[in-house]
C-alpha cells in the first residue's frame, strides 16, 4: 500500500498542478501570464506612438538626430502571494489506516480539491491585482506584514472624477460628449485612439437610462431604454470605444474567519483601453520552487508559474497544503488609458429614468 508521502510528498502535488487546466480570466487576456527568473521587473513605459516626420534637407548637410521621446524605464519588485489549509488529522488516518481502494480515492481526492482551492486563490489575487490597475491605476497591496501601494503613474491628465451634474446618473450631465473629450485628449497625446472601454453594469444602467443618450440614438421624446448592443454600435459608428462589463465578485478572509465579499472592477469606473494586451503578468521564482529545484530526482524542466506542495509540522504535529507564487502586471500602456469615476453617490440612481419606457 503506498504511503502518504509516495501519494502527497516530493514533487507529486506540483505535478498535478501543471497537468492541471485553470480556467482563463479576462486579466488572462489582458496581461498574458510570462515566467521571469528576475526578482524585479523592468518595463518602457510613455513613449508617445505618434509617427515622427523626418526633416527635409539640403544636400551634404547632416541628417537631423532623433530621440525616444518620453520613454521612462519602471522599475518594480514582485509580491509574494500565498495560503495554504490544513488537511485534517481524520483524513491523514484513515489514508495511513485504510486498506480499502475506494477510500484512500477518496481522501486523495479531498486533499487535491485542496490543493486546486489553495492554487485558485492565488489565481483571485492575482486577477484581483489587474483589475484593480485597470480601474485604478493602482494596486494596494495589504496582508502579513504589507501595507503598501504601487502606483502605475497614471496622471490626473490621465483621470476624471465626476461630481454632481457632471456624473453619468445626473440627467443633467453629456456622458456622451465627455466620452469623446477623453478619447480626443488620449490620441492627440499618444497617438493611440482608444478603442475599448471597460466598466460595471451600474455604469452601463445609467447609461442607458439617460435622456442625452436616447435623444442621440433615437431622437427627442423617443422615450426609447437603450440596449448595450446597440450603444454599442451607435458609439462604433461615431469612432467611440464600445463598452465591456465586468462584474464579478471574490471573497477575501479576515482576521476573525469571516469574509468579505468584493469587486474585482471597481462599480464607478468606466476605463478607456487601447486594442490588443495591455502588459504583462510577470511570475518570478520562490524559494519553494527554488528547494524543489534541489530535490533528489526533480523531474521538472518548467515548474510553472505557481507552486503547490504539501508539508509536515512537528509541533504541533499537522499536515498542510500550501500554493505560492511570486507576481505582478507590468502596464507598459499606462500612458494610453483614461480613468473616469463618473456616478456621483449622493444622486437618486432613478433621476436619470424620468421618461424613458423600458
Amino acid at each position: 500500500m503506498a504511503t502518504v508521502e509516495e501519494l502527497l510528498g516530493g514533487s507529486r502535488v506540483q505535478e498535478y498542478v501543471q497537468q492541471r487546466q485553470y480556467p482563463l480570466t479576462l486579466g488572462d487576456a489582458l496581461f498574458p501570464p510570462e515566467k521571469t527568473e528576475e526578482f524585479k521587473i523592468k518595463y518602457i513605459m510613455g513613449a508617445n506612438h505618434a509617427p515622427v516626420a523626418a526633416n527635409v534637407h539640403s544636400y551634404d548637410t547632416e541628417a537631423q538626430v532623433g530621440s525616444r521621446d518620453g520613454a521612462e524605464t519602471i522599475e518594480m519588485e514582485l509580491a509574494l502571494i500565498k495560503r495554504k489549509i490544513q488537511v485534517k488529522e481524520e483524513l491523514l488516518s484513515k489514508l495511513a489506516q485504510s486498506n480499502r481502494q475506494p477510500e484512500i480515492d477518496r481522501v486523495i481526492s479531498t486533499i487535491y480539491n485542496d490543493v486546486d482551492h489553495m492554487v485558485q486563490s492565488v489565481l483571485t489575487r492575482v486577477e484581483a491585482m489587474r483589475l484593480e490597475l485597470i480601474g485604478t491605476g493602482k494596486i494596494q497591496l495589504s496582508g502579513n506584514g504589507v501595507n503598501g501601494e504601487v502606483d502605475y503613474g497614471i496622471g490626473d491628465h490621465q483621470r476624471a472624477q465626476l461630481k454632481e451634474n457632471e456624473a453619468w446618473n445626473s440627467p443633467d450631465s453629456d456622458p456622451l460628449r465627455q466620452l469623446d473629450d477623453w478619447a480626443n485628449s488620449v490620441t492627440e497625446r499618444t497617438g493611440v485612439r482608444p478603442t475599448r472601454a471597460l466598466t460595471s453594469t451600474q455604469v452601463i444602467n445609467a447609461l442607458r437610462r439617460h435622456p442625452t443618450v436616447s435623444i442621440a440614438m433615437f431622437g427627442s421624446d423617443s422615450g426609447r431604454l437603450v440596449s448595450l448592443t446597440k450603444l454599442n454600435d451607435f458609439l462604433q459608428l461615431q469612432n467611440l470605444p464600445i463598452i465591456a462589463t465586468d462584474d464579478r465578485m471574490y471573497r477575501v478572509q479576515k482576521n476573525d474567519g469571516t469574509y468579505e465579499n468584493r469587486r474585482f472592477f471597481p462599480s464607478n469606473s468606466f476605463v478607456l483601453l487601447p486594442d490588443g494586451t495591455l502588459g504583462t503578468t510577470f511570475y518570478g521564482v520562490t524559494a519553494e520552487e527554488i528547494e524543489m529545484r534541489n530535490m533528489t530526482g526533480s523531474v521538472f524542466q518548467n515548474f510553472g508559474n505557481i507552486i503547490a506542495q504539501t508539508y509536515s509540522t512537528n509541533d504541533p504535529v499537522a499536515r498542510w497544503t500550501k500554493a505560492v507564487a511570486k507576481a505582478l502586471p507590468s502596464f507598459p500602456l499606462a500612458d494610453q488609458v483614461f480613468i473616469g469615476n463618473v456616478l456621483d453617490p449622493d444622486i437618486d440612481p432613478s433621476s436619470t429614468v424620468t421618461g424613458v419606457k423600458g
